[in-house]
């Protein structure tokens, strides 16, 4: 990335640069030096420096963050598992109960929505107006010409056929909008009909099929602007867009399929060929996932990816559902809310666990021993990756500490490494898996390290297999982790004294190191994750 200079500078983290409370940008692309080129780079662990010419600014980055890959659109099929019925075992489905209660099943849920496109909530109270709540549990109602909320019943002069008991084919609501709302919610609370079962079809799979098969049928479905009208006694509303949407990639992003609502198309040349194909492709049965919804159940799916349908029904049998609309938009920010929330909240139960008393025969708790090593890390300066790294890397003692005084090597680097590589990338992970090898190497190349050892370290020394051989020591060394990995271990060689207390906020009473970690969520979205470190030393200030 050095060779694209103007890219990496607009780049630049500094508080110069961008303001350090909301990260937007401080200057104008248009600011730059016209003959702006890299001067000076400086490496060191995990970060690169750079000196910018003509004017000498300083900048830092991060190496991880310099080889992260470029991120994924989830609106678009690269984001998605595109499938067909028998590819699903089961819809996906939540307790409502569960869901509101437990952050990780609610990331479950919404993440099922934005990867296969819908997900089914059961037992929520079968009342009137309680689609508003569960779309307000992960965003904001869209409020249309049907209100904030509609209801889909057999009415005496309906003005759309969905008010009516007749069939509807596979289709996306509201295409006539522009924006189109993405998200769409069924909740029902009555169906005692005969008939009326409910059907999905993915959108974007059976264009992927179409695209496949017939290829320049698709790319005239992607190429022919089409008009979409919805008219009655107070609104007209009309959009203007091809059934099937691409990026700049070419990948699909966006369906529209609804004959209902589908205007005149003039001069259309090839369309209705392209049109008819997409439409028998996507009334193969075995692309339609099929289901009865009973009261209770709310189907939560994306519009613009999804195409529902629904079996006719018998007037005699009472069927009510009521509707609602959101947008993805919305979802996304509270999934990814909820990951970074969801990390902390089970990182910092941790510390509060059974496993964080006694460590090792030391004079501090395994948890004080860990906030000790983070705040020293930060005392020394150390990037927020090492910070982090610090603060967990015994994670993995947490459930075999006492196996390791045993006589039983547990492996707890490698068992926190696996631990911590759901929410973090290498940069911490590799540190904390070689932090027991780092020792071992400390102790074979660097005199009087080990007279330094407590007993209780030298003891697990032994079982960790000694001191490393020349042969050893040089193949750690090589190792990309090796240098972070013996910085933790000088932090966790020291962090053994309850002599040493942090500066304690006059706010909070609490000391909090700041430890940046990758998300390992497909998008790879950076979060600060934020751990209390009561107790923690700060040797020095």
């Amino acid at each position: 990335m050095l060779d694209n200079p103007m890219w990496l500078r607009d780049n630049c983290p500094c508080p110069g640069c961008r303001d350090p409370h909301s990260g937007q940008k401080l200057f104008q692309i248009t600011d730059l030096p016209d003959d702006l080129a890299v001067g000076e780079v400086t490496e060191r662990a995990g970060e690169v420096e750079v000196t910018w010419s003509p004017d000498g600014h300083r900048s830092v980055y991060r190496r991880d963050w310099l080889t992260a890959p470029a991120p994924v659109d989830h609106r678009s099929e690269a984001g998605k598992r595109l499938w067909a019925a028998a590819d699903l075992a089961e819809a996906p489905h939540a307790d409502w109960h569960t869901y509101l209660s437990s952050a990780a099943e609610r990331v479950r849920i919404l993440e099922a929505v934005r990867r296969l496109g819908f997900v089914l909530l059961r037992a929520v109270p079968a009342e009137e107006g309680r689609v508003l709540e569960v779309a307000r549990s992960f965003g904001y109602v869209r409020e249309t010409n049907y209100g904030t909320l509609f209801d889909v019943r057999v009415e005496p002069t309906p003005g759309n056929l969905a008010f009516t008991s007749r069939a509807i084919a596979p289709h996306t609501d509201n295409p006539y909008r522009d924006p189109v709302p993405t998200i769409q919610l069924l909740h029902c609370l009555t169906n005692a009909a005969e008939g009326g079962d409910s059907g999905l079809v993915d959108g974007f799979h059976a264009a992927a099929l179409l695209r496949a098969e017939d290829p320049e049928a698709f790319a005239v479905l992607t190429r022919t602007p089409v008009p979409f009208v919805y008219r009655d006694a107070r609104t007209e509303l009309t959009a203007v867009r091809p059934l099937i949407d691409v990026d700049p990639l070419g990948n699909i992003r966006e369906v529209r399929f609804n004959n209902r609502s589908f205007g005149t198309l003039r001069s259309p040349g090839t369309f209705y060929d392209a049109y008819r194909a997409f439409a028998k492709v996507l009334a193969r049965p075995e692309l339609m996932v099929t289901f009865r919804l009973a009261p209770g159940d709310c189907l939560i799916f994306d519009n613009t990816r999804l195409l529902h349908a629904r079996t006719a029904f018998e007037q005699s049998g009472a069927r009510h559902l009521q509707g609602a609309y959101a947008d993805l938009d919305g979802l996304a920010s509270t999934l990814a809310v909820l990951r970074r929330t969801a990390a902390l909240d089970e990182l910092e139960a941790l510390f509060t666990g059974p496993g964080t008393g006694d460590y090792l025969g030391e004079a501090v708790t395994m948890a004080e021993h860990m906030r000790q090593a983070a705040a020293l890390a930060e005392a020394s300066g150390a990037p927020a990756h090492l910070v982090a790294a610090a603060l967990l890397h015994d994670i993995g003692h947490l459930d075999g500490g006492a196996e390791l005084m045993s006589g039983v090597d547990n492996r707890h680097g490698h068992t926190g490494a696996q631990v911590l590589a759901r929410w973090f990338g290498p940069e911490v992970t590799e540190p904390v898996r070689l932090h027991v090898a780092a020792k071992r190497y400390l102790c074979a190349v660097e005199p009087g390290y080990r007279a330094r050892l407590s007993e209780a370290s030298e003891f697990t020394l032994q079982v960790q297999g000694g001191p490393m051989s020349e042969e050893e020591a040089a193949a750690f060394a090589a190792l990309p982790g090796a240098a972070d990995a013996v910085a933790i271990r000088r932090w966790d060689d020291e962090a053994r004294s309850r002599a040493r207390r942090p500066p304690v906020s006059a706010t909070s009473g609490r000391y909090w190191p700041r430890c940046c970690a990758a998300d390992r969520s497909r998008d790879n979205v950076e979060v600060a994750i934020e751990l209390c470190t009561v107790n923690a030393t700060v040797p020095g200030r």
